[in-house]
């Protein structure tokens, strides 16, 4: 890459600016950039591998650049690198730049490009993101690979389910870990051969969710906060630790009552003139802290959930609509989990109204 002089310009917003502006169109093997001068420019189009060793070659040593990428697979990786070599790395949200990811004309080279028009102009219209730390995404590989394992017990349970219906039979219903010892004596004879392979990697999947579960209740004593969020009904450690560990910081939200619009637990919004439909949820954020946090909203209005103010509010909504009240006390969760983070106050039931509390 051509050597850039280091002159800083000062952007609208008061922040120094490099002098030259780079989008980076990650790809599995190779990734290709364009870069532009404070003018618009193009000065350099190219690609390069996408390895650590290639990424320090090319941009070690180098004058500071801002450097636009999306977020995808590599985006947390070749960001934090970026910034150790002394680079503005910008990693745009993918879900809110249409211009690019629905472009009639989109391959990697123009994809490198718009990206550097948009983060010269205005990094802003990127809806940027910023990546947890790597210590952070370790602690959360565990809950991942436990999600992972969960899916696929549930997809063989499911099937070993299916087999035996289709054989005129039935198993008892039973949770996944009393599977492997309740179910053999109920399959029948004609089927033990076949399922047996199928109960045994049940059996497995148990002992490697369990182990996984062990290791997750750990964390609790590296991240204070994780007991704190554990003491709302139906929030668990595999809960509380994927909302700590997903949103890496209180402030990822703007504020308590952004946080269920953050993990996409608010509708959308499509309203012009007149016209304001009601929408669907927007499903924007980390889909799987969105999908136990839904989880831990149907405890709470189970049968078996404590008395809250929270629980009355859903179970008043649920005459109404179910599915909707589930997600609205999702949303609800959200809010609560983030302000008891920031104020690192306990769940109460019953929270006194601020007037009161104040008197």
């Amino acid at each position: 890459m051509k050597k850039v002089s280091k002159v800083l310009r000062q952007t609208e917003v008061g922040h120094a600016k490099p002098e030259m502006t780079m989008g980076l169109d990650l790809g599995d093997r190779y990734s290709h950039y364009c870069l532009l001068n404070r003018d618009g420019d193009v000065v350099e189009e190219g690609r390069i591998q996408s390895t650590e060793a290639a990424l320090r070659r090319h941009f070690e040593g180098q004058p500071e650049l801002r450097i636009a990428m999306e977020t995808g697979t590599h985006s947390p990786w070749v960001s934090r690198l970026l910034t150790e070599l002394g680079h503005q790395a910008i990693v745009a949200n993918a879900r809110k730049i249409s211009a690019i990811t629905a472009s009639v004309s989109k391959n990697d080279r123009n994809d490198a490009e718009l990206l550097a028009r948009f983060a010269a102009h205005d990094p802003k219209l990127l809806s940027p993101v910023k990546h947890r730390s790597q210590q952070r995404q370790q602690d959360l590989n565990p809950i991942h690979v436990r999600a992972t394992l969960v899916r696929a017990r549930t997809l063989l349970l499911n099937a070993l389910r299916g087999l035996v219906k289709s054989a005129c039979g039935r198993l008892p219903a039973c949770s996944p870990e009393a599977f492997p010892r309740r179910v053999p004596s109920s399959v029948p004879a004609a089927l033990a051969a076949s399922t047996a392979p199928l109960i045994e990697q049940i059996a497995l999947l148990n002992g490697q969710i369990g182990g996984l579960d062990r290791q997750i209740e750990k964390l609790a004593a590296k991240y204070p906060e994780i007991g704190l969020l554990r003491t709302t009904p139906g929030v668990g450690s595999v809960v509380a630790s994927a909302c700590v560990l997903t949103l890496d910081q209180p402030g990822a939200a703007l504020s308590n009552r952004s946080a269920g619009a953050f993990l996409g637990l608010r509708p959308a919004q499509s309203q012009s003139g007149e016209s304001d439909p009601q929408r669907r949820i927007t499903r924007a954020g980390d889909n799987y802290l969105r999908s136990l946090l839904v989880q831990s909203a149907q405890y709470m209005l189970g049968r078996f959930g404590p008395d809250s103010a929270l629980r009355r509010w859903g179970l008043k909504l649920a005459a109404t609509g179910g599915k909707r009240a589930l997600v609205a006390v999702a949303r609800k969760l959200a809010v609560l989990l983030h302000s008891m983070w920031r104020s690192g106050k306990s769940f109460q039931p019953f929270p006194q109204p601020a007037q009161t509390a104040a008197a």
